[in-house]
């Protein structure tokens, strides 16, 4: 008895403490208004768009208590579909008083406690003339029960009260017409004539549905269901949200498998507005299909961070980041070799840090890049147009996949990619000994001097094996009896006797100069017939003799060059067959190039003139140097004036048929010493099939693998980044995504960026002191993020490929919440706010919807026992929501306000909120009384 006064004494105190303390802090807000309060601070809340609160404290010796007033700056109501409080979505209320001890619990425990603490702020909100309403925690935290009044300006005041069953809720109460007889129980049973009477009973119904995660405990089963009834539930379009490997058919699943950045959909079903006045008719709207509601809403579930910024997760961009690492750590050591030996100074480093993969994966490694492929890939398909502003190779090249394998062979360390790069080059040496051709190289015997140096090198020695290839076969050939050999001879000198190169002698002689000689060709020419010329009857005649000396000696002309003549002889000048020009790659041109500034020329230069000099020779027998330059280089012979007002000079027009032409050499072609005329002295008279090549296949080839075996590691690994960044970009670009705008944009972005930090790497001015690593390493935190958003965009349209503005919106959302992090690194990105969006469908959306959710199989054991109604293909809600209301007339009556005639015509006497399933029932209740 004694502690039970005590206890009353000290809620009395209490009750008297805040009602003296908190009427002022009532008054101080509601003189603010939520403007005011805005600008002294007001907090908003993460968990709704528009709902901010302020706190106060008032502490006292026994308790701290706080109250916290919630509002909205918006002055319409929010929709129950939007963001809502707990206590608005339950009550209905818009701005309310919360009162709560600040405790461990932070509820009121003991019963008569909460009943004076409400009274007192009820009390003082009376005197402040204010009709928030105001709400205690009560019971134990996890019921998240409250207790709330609302003084309503009138004699009448509203009652809340909210509670919570987490287990063994009663079977009426699981389904809708036990929920409406609960309702109805508030009030009916306190009128006489509750058999007699029809109650209108407002109705809102709404239901949550979800499908299936990746991660089910039972999943395999649901695979198994899937794989037999393919057909059947899953149409094209829609995608299979059940699939084991969502990304199969992406274009990174070769290299790793992403997981899906979608987690799984909720779809909510909402009713519009409904007046009940039975049971039965409640029965009736359980059995009610979804595809009957008003609203659909889709709400798409994405893992937080979706890449995670623990670490934990392997994609392109992570393995680009290690690259970059070992990119920093290649200048420690001047060769590949020393990083894999135990001697190098830093190997304790190495050892302990690093790990070589086993034999068995490094040899699995080099047979997928050295399979033989009996068809080249199309190495331009599905390029992006600033692709090859990046100084790296095709995506199907073998170097690249050199590259690509390197980022996840032993985890792209230093230490694994030297040991892999050293046995892919003793692999390319074993192709070249055994002349053995290079896969993933283009066969077109070109050199892309876009690409980087390794790759041309790999090119150049590609072309190398074929020359090599054709001389042994034709040393082959040639082994035989000496009479074969004399019968070869003898076949060769009557085709030279007649002027015409025959079909066996293109194919010995690959070296026509096609660009050159093309232009040269006069028309009716073909090779079976001398070219009859231009010249009258009597010129022919007086030469006819020498004519027919001299093409019993020419060899290897493509044919007459118009009318042009030769000066010391009245005969057509021929243009040779001549060797191609070698091929180079870049550090060769560049090496011509110093040779040119240095000494005026180059050995290669000196080589392809003479060749070209000896076939000019051998084509035209008695032709002497000036001939050679009319021919091949006409703008270092000057014409007579004369001459210049005859006909055109153009060789492949014809040129004046007075013979010999007057004019004379250039200025640079007369003078004393001229290097071209030094060469046209010693240049032999051969054709270009007897002479020696200009490109020394053996040579050529000694030189790149030596290229290869000595580069230095900074060398190589430079390559590897350019080349490393500019396929998994080209990897990703082949992605499809539908018509994202936001994603173009980002991958265009995307790749001028790469070009623009990687310049320094194309054009070695990267040192182990360079700025450039960190540019390097804050492009891979740019590479995560579009990674990132590809990833989401290529599970949206694989899911909506039917109903492509449900993608587009989810993802231009997401992008528009995501964008703001894009400038930083994910390690510094806010997981506490998750991205929320409800996206409404259209009718002709709907069914796309709803084939993702796939019916349940039987060994779903979870699914077997149904307890609630509503299914959607079988499955049942995952949250039903309910609102009922009792309605009544105000005008003019009791429940009117005295200071406002039109308070209200219909009045809101009884509310009641449910939300929950069959496990769990939460009820909130709110009722009008007599005060």
């Amino acid at each position: 008895m004694k502690e039970r006064k005590q206890r009353k004494l000290n809620t009395s105190m209490i009750s008297l403490w805040l009602l003296h303390g908190k009427e002022a802090t009532c008054r101080q807000w509601l003189a603010d208004g939520p403007k005011r309060l805005l600008e002294k601070g007001a907090v908003h809340l993460d968990s709704s768009d528009n709902i901010y609160k302020v706190k106060s404290e008032l502490k006292n010796a026994a308790k701290i208590y706080s109250m916290e007033y919630y509002f909205e700056i918006s002055g319409k109501i929010a929709d129950w579909n939007c963001t809502l409080h707990d206590l608005q979505l339950c009550f209905g209320v818009k701005e309310f008083l919360v009162i709560s001890p600040q405790s461990a619990s932070g509820v009121v425990l003991d019963a008569p406690e909460a009943t004076k603490l409400l009274s007192a702020v009820s009390i003082a909100l009376a005197n402040c003339s204010s009709l928030w309403p105001a709400f205690v925690p009560v019971h134990d935290p996890s019921r998240k029960a409250f207790i709330g009044i609302q003084n309503m300006g009138t004699i009448f005041t509203r009652r809340f009260e909210a509670d919570r069953i987490g287990s063994q809720v009663p079977i009426k109460f699981m389904h809708l017409e036990g929920l409406y007889e609960l309702f109805v129980s508030k009030f009916a049973y306190c009128m006489s004539d509750h058999s007699m009477h029809l109650f209108r009973v407002h109705l809102l119904m709404k239901l949550t549905y979800q499908t299936l995660s990746n991660d089910e405990d039972n999943y395999d089963d649901i695979q198994e269901a899937d794989t037999e009834n393919a057909e059947s539930e899953t149409s094209p379009g829609c995608g299979n949200p059940n699939r084991k490997h969502w990304d199969d058919d992406c274009p990174w699943n070769e290299w790793y498998s992403a997981e899906d950045p979608v987690m799984r959909f909720d779809l909510v079903v909402t009713w519009s507005e409904k007046v009940v006045e039975s049971s039965l008719e409640m029965a009736e709207m359980e059995n009610a299909s979804p595809h009957e509601a008003e609203k659909w809403i889709l709400a798409p579930n994405l893992y937080p961070n979706l890449d995670s910024s623990k670490g934990d997760r392997i994609g392109f961009a992570s393995q680009l980041h290690l690259l970059v690492n070992a990119l920093e750590m290649s200048f420690e050591a001047p060769f590949i070799e020393d990083f894999v030996s135990v001697e190098n100074p830093g190997s304790d480093n190495l050892e302990s840090t690093m790990v070589i993969p086993p034999p068995t994966v490094l040899d699995r490694v080099l047979k997928d890049l050295f399979l033989e492929d009996p068809q080249l890939p199309d190495f331009a398909k599905d390029e992006h147009k600033s692709s090859r502003a990046i100084k790296g190779a095709p995506v199907e090249s073998l170097f690249v996949q050199f590259c690509l394998h390197s980022l996840w062979f032993g985890n792209c360390n230093i230490r694994a990619i030297a040991v892999l790069w050293i046995e892919f080059v003793q692999e390319i040496r074993w192709h070249w000994e055994e002349s053995q051709p290079l896969p993933k190289i283009p066969a077109n015997g070109s050199i892309d001097l876009a690409t980087c140096l390794i790759n041309q090198k790999l090119q150049m020695l590609a072309i190398c094996i074929g020359k090599k290839r054709e001389l042994n076969e034709e040393f082959e050939d040639c082994i035989g009896t000496k009479d074969d050999a004399s019968a070869n001879m003898e076949k060769m000198q009557e085709v030279n006797k007649v002027g015409d190169e025959s079909s066996s002698f293109h194919a010995r002689s690959q070296a026509f100069d096609e660009k050159r000689d093309s232009l040269l060709t006069p028309e009716g020419f073909n090779g079976s017939k001398t070219v009859e010329s231009k010249f009258s009857a009597n010129a022919q005649d007086v030469h006819s003799s020498d004519k027919s000396t001299l093409d019993s000696i020419r060899r290897g002309s493509a044919g007459p060059v118009g009318s042009m003549k030769l000066l010391k002889l009245c005969q057509s000048l021929h243009a040779p067959f001549t060797q191609s020009a070698p091929l180079m790659t870049e550090d060769m041109h560049e090496e011509r190039l110093r040779a040119i500034e240095t000494f005026g020329f180059s050995f290669l230069e000196r080589e392809t003139l003479s060749s070209d000099m000896s076939a000019f020779k051998a084509a035209n027998p008695g032709a002497v140097f000036e001939d050679f330059i009319r021919w091949y280089s006409p703008r270092d012979w000057e014409n007579d004036e004369s001459e210049a007002k005859g006909p055109s000079t153009d060789l492949t027009e014809g040129m004046n048929v007075d013979w010999p032409p007057q004019g004379r050499l250039s200025r640079r072609m007369s003078e004393s010493g001229n290097f071209w005329r030094k060469i046209w002295d010693e240049a032999p008279i051969l054709p270009a099939s007897e002479q020696k090549p200009l490109l020394d296949p053996n040579r050529e080839g000694e030189k790149i693998l030596h290229y290869l075996e000595t580069m230095q590691p900074h060398q190589l690994l430079e390559q590897m980044v350019c080349s490393a960044f500019r396929a998994s970009a080209d990897t990703l670009n082949q992605t499809n995504y539908g018509s994202l705008k936001e994603m173009d944009t980002k991958m265009d972005q995307l790749y001028l960026t790469m070009a623009s930090t990687l310049r320094p790497l194309q054009v070695n001015l990267l040192s182990n002191t360079s700025d450039t690593i960190e540019d390097l390493q804050r492009l891979c935190v740019v590479f995560e993020h579009v990674e990132k958003l590809l990833i989401l965009a290529a599970s949206l349209h694989r899911r909506f490929r039917q109903v492509p503005r449900i993608s587009e919106a989810i993802f231009s959302n997401y992008y528009n919440f995501y964008l703001p992090t894009m400038g930083i690194g994910l390690a510094d990105v806010d997981t506490q706010k998750e991205f929320d969006m409800k996206l409404q469908l259209s009718q002709n959306e709907r069914q796309v919807v709803s084939n993702m959710f796939t019916p349940p199989t039987a060994n779903q054991s979870w699914r077997k026992v149904l307890s609630m109604g509503n299914h959607l293909n079988g499955h049942e809600p995952i949250l039903r929501e309910i609102i009922f209301s009792m309605h009544d007339n105000a005008s003019d009556n009791h429940y009117a306000s005295s200071s406002h005639r039109d308070y209200q015509q219909d009045t809101e006497t009884y509310r009641m909120y449910t939300c929950g399933t069959s496990n769990d029932l939460r009820v909130a209740l709110s009722i009008i009384s007599y005060d």
